[in-house]
């Protein structure tokens, strides 16, 4: 009789362990698909960034000479990106094929100027950034006219500003519902074992002896359920990039870390924390008041 009663009582723990990490697991997984969509926005965003191109057109009689010079120059600046040197003949065979027409022998010349095709950095694609660049390249004799897409590089920033701000604000209410979630499953876990916790506590235990037994237990399934969120994150990516193969699913390695060592610490941290002050409230309460609480 008593073996079929501890069998009994060591299915429910382990099913009572059990519930707590998957529910875990399932609160961090969620923040972590948040974060995943965080990074993806944020590298989308820099991608199409560096997308943006100006157009530096450089004066008919432009030299070697100041063309090699304006070259080095923006090949040092740590704004720019990549630059393409584009000449008149060029430029030509590019709109004849838009076109479909051979403009060039109609007219009888060429009007087209040679150009530079730069691409700034992500950081630096915003309008202030553009700015400082533009007054940059005033020295520079050989450019005649600098040409880009400024209401788009306005609306992009703006955006931008726009859909962080969200992030941001539906990132800290998750995070608040993720404490609620995970703090009460380990309540109850905990709500389980409250007349053990009181007996310890009347055969003379002191208060730290009988915390450390529980915060040790929860800081392990804050750690298994971190673990196997992290193997799911790491399955969701695999599954997004053969979904949809042309996107890039993979972030930035080091960002990925950060978000998994990030996932790691919020578990350890919140079940602490929600363990802590679970095994506390029946550390304090009343014999007489354990079957209300």
């Amino acid at each position: 009789m008593a073996r079929q009663e501890d069998k009994i009582i060591g299915r429910r723990l382990k099913s009572s362990y059990i519930s707590t990490v998957v529910s875990i697991t399932l609160v961090l997984f969620v923040l972590g698909l948040l974060g995943l969509m965080i990074l993806h926005t944020r590298q989308l965003t820099d991608h199409f960034r560096e997308r943006i191109t100006i157009s530096l057109f450089l004066e008919q009689d432009a030299g070697e000479t100041q063309i090699r010079a304006l070259k080095t120059a923006l090949g040092e600046m740590e704004a720019v990106n990549e630059s393409t040197y584009i000449s008149s003949e060029e430029a030509a065979e590019s709109l004849m094929e838009e076109l479909g027409e051979d403009f060039v022998e109609f007219l009888g010349y060429n009007p087209l100027s040679a150009s530079v095709s730069v691409s700034l950095k992500a950081s630096y694609a915003n309008p202030d950034s553009l700015k400082v660049f533009e007054d940059s390249l005033k020295d520079f004799e050989a450019i005649a006219d600098i040409d880009y897409q400024q209401s788009l590089i306005h609306l992009v920033h703006d955006n931008v500003r726009r859909i962080s701000a969200g992030l941001l604000a539906f990132s800290l209410l998750l995070l608040v519902i993720a404490f609620a979630l995970i703090n009460n499953t380990i309540r109850l876990s905990v709500f389980s074992k409250r007349f053990l916790i009181k007996s310890m506590q009347l055969v003379g235990a002191t208060q730290r002896f009988i915390r450390r037994p529980f915060i040790i237990s929860g800081v392990i399934q804050g750690i298994i359920g971190s673990l196997i969120t992290i193997v799911l994150l790491t399955a969701a990516l695999y599954l997004g990039q053969r979904q949809i193969p042309e996107l890039p699913f993979f972030p930035d390695p080091g960002h990925l870390a950060i978000l998994y060592g990030g996932v790691i610490l919020l578990g350890i941290v919140i079940s602490y924390i929600s363990t802590f002050f679970a095994v506390r409230k029946y550390l304090k309460i009343k014999t007489d008041f354990l079957y209300y609480y």
